[in-house]
């Protein structure tokens, strides 16, 4: 493993029991993440993106193979790994501000540097005029600010999101992939990011990993060699753009026929 590896993962087999078949989610996935590097992973429905990054956070281990962060293997959720989901999970019952607050009071720090912690993120998310909102009465795009605030109060170096912006229209979605590259070159996380779209995955990331219909397997890992703020019309995103859509319509082809397959048994 280099020096520079943030996230390591070896020989990763997932294996699943389903009506009493085995069900092969992961197979053989190799994969190393420099530190401060924004990577995509890109896939069909099926393909095991979440089944992998729910590894790497540690919520389900793999049935073989390591994965590592800096050199020690992960058997369970850490504070160096923090989670963003798709559904934003923040508890109802508390304030903005409460929510953000919530990990560093679990932490057990003093209430002036909490409250100092909190001010900082209200700022940085454009949240100050939103404190004392409580998640009902929030867009969907303010409610993902939050939860990704929630997750910087406490100060994992690596963020792991799941689809964070699959649920919300395209305008607000775009302005928060604009907000989370600013926050990422600002603060210089590791990013592993799963998304189903093509076009987030080339705006986003440095690079995209596609991966087979199940078992998932890394079928191509390609380097975004794009400037940024990348230009969604620009003819070299374009031709990316084609390259990734041909490689994942094999994949989606592989699915329906399975699905075909299943739908005849049945």
């Amino acid at each position: 493993m280099s020096a520079a590896t943030h996230i390591s993962v070896r020989g990763v087999h997932k294996v699943f029991q389903s009506g009493g078949q085995e069900v092969h989610a992961l197979k053989a996935i190799d994969l190393e993440i420099p530190r401060g590097e924004f990577v995509c992973l890109l896939g069909p429905s099926g393909c095991g993106k979440s089944t992998l990054l729910n590894a790497v956070a540690g919520f389900s281990l793999p049935s073989s193979g390591t994965i590592a962060v800096e050199g020690a293997p992960i058997t369970e959720p850490g504070p160096e790994r923090g989670m963003v989901f798709q559904e934003y999970a923040l508890f109802p019952w508390m304030t903005v501000a409460q929510n953000i607050a919530f990990g560093l009071q679990i932490k057990g720090l003093a209430k002036p540097a909490i409250q100092e912690k909190v001010e900082g993120l209200l700022a940085l998310l454009h949240l100050q005029d939103f404190r004392n909102r409580y998640p009902k009465d929030l867009s969907g795009g303010m409610r993902q600010r939050v939860a990704i605030a929630r997750v910087l109060a406490i100060d994992s170096p690596i963020m792991l999101m799941d689809e964070p912006f699959g649920a919300l229209d395209a305008l607000t979605r775009r302005n928060l992939q604009d907000e989370l590259l600013r926050l990422w070159m600002e603060l210089k996380k590791t990013i592993l990011f799963v998304t189903h779209s093509i076009e987030e995955a080339l705006y986003l990331a440095d690079r995209t990993v596609v991966m087979t219909y199940r078992p998932g397997t890394i079928k191509r890992d390609l380097a975004i060699d794009l400037p940024r703020p990348r230009d969604v019309a620009s003819p070299a995103f374009n031709a990316l753009k084609k390259e990734l859509s041909q490689l994942l319509m094999e994949e989606q082809s592989r699915h329906n026929q399975d699905e075909f397959k299943g739908a005849a048994v049945d």
